[in-house]
């Protein structure tokens, strides 16, 4: 996004138990100019759900949360993507769980984004990931990437990737584009075009693809492989 082009102010459902946790992320997304409402639970998200989310742009949540402590994130944010218009969810974790990665990014339609927590000690990066996920992008973390690329290292196409073809894919599945990819690796544009076409070439993937649709093309891939 543009330095000088305002921003604009979200609402967000923040569904987060420790808190610790939910002050700070509170707090960042004020300061940023978002209004947020929080919950504390699985339960208190899913009453939140079942009464209606359409005043909501969107919903952070933890995976793990009472009253189980095992998926009720998750649950919730499969819910709210089956909703008609789909709410943009933003989950976050403090492991790297392909299988609920994998399940949640199946929906191909972006306004998805999965990150781990430690993600949230880099502000800029996710308050960058919630305005792309709120905006009907897909940010994934690069720990996740980093995982499905090492659980489909015998695929013979992902093993003819350089070194550096391989931390480009893992900066196009943040949702980076190639201004933010060339900064990120210190290289020139020239370069990281270079670098993407290679990737798309050796991974078999359509080489016109921009913006989120290059997201979506390489998560589409490594879920066919997982």
């Amino acid at each position: 996004m543009p330095p000088d082009e305002p921003l604009t102010p979200l609402r967000v459902l923040l569904a987060e138990d420790a808190a610790l946790t939910r002050g700070g992320l509170t707090e960042i997304l004020r300061v940023a100019g978002h209004s947020v409402d929080a919950v504390h639970d699985g339960d208190e998200l899913m009453a939140r759900i079942a009464a209606g989310v359409s005043d909501v742009d969107l919903v952070i949540t933890d995976v793990r949360m009472p009253p189980t402590s095992t998926d009720e994130g998750l649950r919730a944010a499969m819910a709210l993507r089956g909703l008609r218009p789909p709410v943009p969810v933003l989950v976050l974790s403090s492991y790297v769980e392909p299988e609920y990665a994998a399940e949640l990014l199946a929906d191909p339609g972006g306004g998805v984004g999965y990150l781990l927590k430690d993600k949230v000690a880099r502000v800029e990066d996710f308050l960058t990931a919630v305005r792309l996920v709120a905006g009907g992008g897909t940010a994934v973390d690069t720990e996740l990437m980093n995982r499905m690329l090492r659980r489909n290292a015998g695929d013979d196409r992902l093993r003819r990737l350089t070194p550096r073809e391989t931390e480009v894919l893992g900066l196009l599945a943040e949702g980076r584009n190639n201004a933010a990819i060339a900064r990120a690796l210190v290289i020139g544009l020239p370069a990281v075009e270079k670098h993407i076409g290679n990737v798309f070439l050796k991974l078999d993937l359509p080489a016109d693809l921009d913006g989120n649709r290059r997201v979506l093309a390489v998560l589409a891939y490594l879920r066919r492989r997982t």
